[in-house]
């Protein structure tokens, strides 16, 4: 048994689970068959409660040091990694990262937060787990529901700033172990950004060469039917449901597999100044220009997944940001 070599540590919905098949295949690398198994994001068992859906999602941690480099088992040679979304937004982790696999290597991917935010809400509405089916309301809520004992996933906003989750990084790590990706540039270039990953690791290049759409969203839309089966499979309720009933209301709320609506201008703008400061630190991090983030033109994640998104001009928003600080 072994200790992971490498991990992808988020951000959450930013395509590292498509990142993790993709590299699965690869005949020198060795994925751990347990996607997220959130090791490192806990010095003990996890919590308990939470939000809707949260105590099935602690019960599933890999918490233990024996289970959890039990998932490196026959790896024969292979560098060795995982995928827990999580770890890039939590210090501690990194600190307990550096404590036991100090030379790992770690590779994150970001997006656009506005989008980010949008998918992580329509990931738990089309998970019948939201119970706000107003993505702009939901937003306001994340502190009240960070004071409740909800998980971080339901942290929206505060997900997407990764200036001051990478300052920390930086802090505990030397940046030649760290690699940053594009959710862009793995959408739109994935040959030469598998190959940047593979050169990253030290493994041969131009051996994967396609990102499979993983863990795709499907939109619900609010409709009398659609909000009473939210309020079934969101609520207390679900405690008391049994696992076939609630089973077939999410199967019910996902009948339609339509794409998610790309946010509108006039939504965007109200939450790119959330993001200000935070954008400001990451461009001085990294030196690189994510101007296209404060536009609020910028592509849709949908579009992403088929087209090349259109980078809008740099647009510094005056308008005031939700009440949202997460």
């Amino acid at each position: 048994m072994g200790l992971p070599d490498f991990l992808l540590l988020g951000a959450p919905k930013a395509g590292t689970t498509a990142l993790h098949v993709a590299l699965a295949a690869h005949p020198q690398l060795h994925l751990s068959a347990v996607k997220e198994p959130k090791f490192f994001l806990t010095d003990g068992p996890p919590p308990t409660g939470g939000g809707p859906g949260d105590a099935q999602t602690y019960r599933g941690y890999v918490w233990q040091r024996p289970e959890y480099e039990a998932l490196f088992e026959g790896a024969q040679g292979r560098l060795c990694g995982e995928s827990t979304t999580l770890y890039l937004r939590d210090p501690a982790a990194h600190l307990r990262i550096r404590a036991l696999v100090p030379q790992a290597k770690l590779i994150a991917v970001l997006r656009d937060p506005v989008d980010r935010a949008h998918s992580n809400w329509a990931h738990l509405r089309s998970a019948g787990l939201e119970p706000e089916g107003d993505f702009l309301h939901a937003c306001t809520r994340e502190d009240d529901r960070a004071e409740a004992g909800w998980g971080p996933f339901w942290r929206y906003l505060g997900l997407g700033r990764y200036g001051e989750q990478l300052q920390h990084l930086y802090s505990v790590f030397p940046r030649e172990q760290v690699l940053l990706l594009m959710y862009r540039d793995l959408r739109e270039r994935p040959l030469e950004t598998l190959d940047q990953v593979c050169a990253f690791l030290g493994v041969q290049t131009g051996l994967v060469s396609e990102v499979p759409a993983e863990n795709v969203t499907a939109h619900v839309e609010r409709t009398p039917l659609n909000d009473l089966l939210h309020r079934v499979t969101s609520s207390g309720l679900r405690r008391v449901l049994p696992d076939r009933v609630h089973g077939a209301a999410v199967r019910m709320l996902q009948r339609e597999q339509r794409t998610r609506t790309a946010l509108q201008p006039g939504e965007r703008r109200l939450l790119i100044p959330n993001f200000a400061e935070d954008v400001a630190l990451l461009e001085e991090l990294t030196g690189r220009s994510y101007a296209h983030w404060r536009d609020p033109r910028n592509g849709s994640a949908r579009r992403q997944l088929d087209l090349p998104a259109r980078i809008g001009t740099a647009y510094q928003s005056i308008d005031r940001p939700l009440p949202v600080t997460g």
